[in-house]
């Protein structure tokens, strides 16, 4: 009864923080707003305390939000910024894993270099979800912030990968060489990639099956997507490759399969209202949960600072700052030595980088927040090793990672507005000009569609149509009118007249969602275009079907 209360206190507190969020005079971005509501709930005067299992937390939570991430990220626009995304979510993390372990190792007294490493491993991934709820979304820049969620998608998996190896030496399971964790590291994350889609495969091949079994019942179609990720996850764990990356493969192999295309309308339309529902949930519950855990990690912190000789605690609030500095100063470096290395010699084909202005390349360096994996990654460093002992410096690494996580998003509300201020992230005029030229192209399409519909019906002997009729009702349709008959004609042929104008609108959209498929494939109009389009259609579909039942 307990755990019941717990979720429901949480869920709860999760839905007023967006209230709060609002009516708060400072507009206090909603994941801050969160974590103090977590915090305020966790100091004793309240004394909600909840375990965090970080292996749970991993499973319930990361999963769903990644393959949320994975399903709006177009393939061929991650694959576009391919090379800078790889810079940052490979090299980047290998960087920051050996650079930023070598300092906490010099730096901070108390720990080893292996424990360092760790920490640094778990620093090392972003957070695109925090940064979109500090900053809003559209805000930053398209070509910054595509960039910074395929980054954000792959380097969880990296991150997390280099805290397996630096655990298992720690635990001494493991003898740390180049050439084995390279070799591992391309079995798992390449086994990940593969079995997310393989996964996204076979739900494809059993939702066909299942629709011609439950004659396309929407909620069944809907919950087995939702188990989608968490399948995709625990599966591709059980195999010993990246159930993160399987997460992402499958959220983005989804997009092009079209799994979701071809799903009934119902289905669609509930499939996208719960994934926003989830999403918002979801995301306050990591916000929450770190919220929670922020107490106990200060009582304990202080305990383990005045047990240990070797530690005062004002230390380790500057070893915060300056762990957090130094993470921001190796990521700008490396994106300035990718503006150079562009410029100069990648002249034919530059990366992106290459035409970033230098606030610019602060934008992305400040975007690099860190959130939800850095948590759970730290959290879930053993209380032990494999002789007993307890595992070095833990609590340090606990502290100084949960104070980074803080800082990047108090110094992210901060400076990001600051940089981005004259800048608009979305080009409200092209979008409205871009969705213009789609919407004359479909319509285009569409009349044409509904004149060999007239064609075909005038031809039909079987239905006996009136052709003037079929006429009428086909232009009205084609000219986009919606009144009704003028009521002088007698009921059976109103009747008729509404059906036949109703088959026309629906042949219409059809031809005309046909036609926004085939004008992102062919890369004329932008995913986030498709979608408002799509969206638009599935909604006046829905009232033509519902009418017509």
């Amino acid at each position: 009864m307990e755990i019941f209360f717990t979720i429901l206190m949480m869920t709860l507190v999760v839905s007023l923080s967006g209230v709060a969020a609002r009516i708060i005079p400072f507009q206090i971005p909603l994941p801050l707003v969160q974590i103090a509501a977590g915090a305020l709930l966790a100091w004793p005067t309240f004394g909600l305390h909840v375990d965090f299992d970080p292996e749970l937390f991993l499973v319930l939570f990361i999963p769903p939000l990644l393959f949320a991430d994975g399903w709006k990220t177009p393939i061929s626009e991650f694959l576009h910024h391919g090379r800078e995304i790889l810079g940052l979510a490979l090299v980047l993390v290998l960087i920051t894993v050996i650079g930023i372990g070598y300092l906490i190792y010099w730096m901070v007294p108390g720990i080893p270099l292996i424990p360092a490493f760790a920490l640094a491993a778990v620093l090392s991934p972003t957070d695109a979800v925090a940064l979109s709820g500090i900053v809003g979304e559209g805000r930053i820049p398209k070509k910054i912030m595509s960039i910074v969620q395929g980054e954000a998608l792959m380097n969880d998996a990296s991150g997390l990968v280099s805290l397996k190896f630096a655990v298992a030496v720690a635990m001494g399971t493991m003898v740390f060489t180049w050439s084995g964790a390279s070799i591992e590291f391309l079995k798992v994350a390449i086994g990940g990639l593969v079995a997310g889609v393989a996964i996204c495969w076979l739900y494809g091949r059993s939702l066909r099956l299942l629709s011609r079994w439950s004659g396309d019942d929407p909620a069944t179609q809907t919950v087995l997507l939702l188990l989608l990720p968490f399948a995709s996850y625990l599966i591709a764990e059980h195999l010993g490759v990246s159930g993160i990356l399987a997460a992402v493969a499958a959220g983005m192999t989804i997009t092009r399969s079209g799994i979701i295309r071809q799903a009934p309308l119902a289905m669609r339309l509930r499939a996208n209202s719960v994934w926003q529902m989830l999403e918002f949930v979801f995301n306050g519950m990591v916000f929450l949960m770190l919220g929670l855990q922020l107490p106990d990690i200060l009582q304990t912190s202080v305990e383990q600072a005045n047990a240990d000789p070797n530690v005062e605690l004002w230390m380790l609030f500057a070893d915060i700052g300056l762990v957090y500095l130094a993470l921001m100063g190796v990521r700008f470096s490396w994106l300035w030595i990718m503006q150079r290395f562009s410029r100069r010699l990648l002249k034919k084909r530059p990366l992106e980088f290459g035409n970033y202005s230098m606030r610019e390349l602060l934008i992305a360096t400040f975007a690099g927040v860190r959130g939800a994996i850095t948590l759970a990654g730290v959290l879930s460093i053993p209380l032990l090793l494999s002789s007993g002992e307890p595992f070095p410096a833990r609590y340090e690494l606990i502290f100084i990672a949960t104070g980074v996580i803080l800082f990047s998003l108090l110094i992210g509300v901060i400076l990001l507005p600051m940089l981005l201020r004259g800048i608009d992230g979305v080009d409200h005029a092209g979008h409205r000009h871009e969705i213009q030229n789609a919407r004359a192209i479909m319509a285009g399409v569409a009349i044409e569609s509904l004149h060999k519909m007239e064609e075909r019906l005038m031809k039909d002997s079987e239905e006996n149509l009136d052709e003037e009729l079929v006429k009428e009702v086909g232009s009205r349709v084609a000219g986009n009118l919606r009144r009704r008959l003028d009521g002088k004609e007698n009921l059976e042929k109103s009747i008729l007249a509404e059906n036949l104008e109703r088959r026309f609108r629906l042949n219409a959209l059809r031809a005309e969602r046909g036609e926004v498929y085939h004008l992102r494939a062919t890369q004329q109009i932008s995913n986030e275009t498709m979608q408002k389009l799509l969206r638009d259609l599935d909604l006046l579909e829905a009232v033509l079907i519902d009418k017509e039942e």
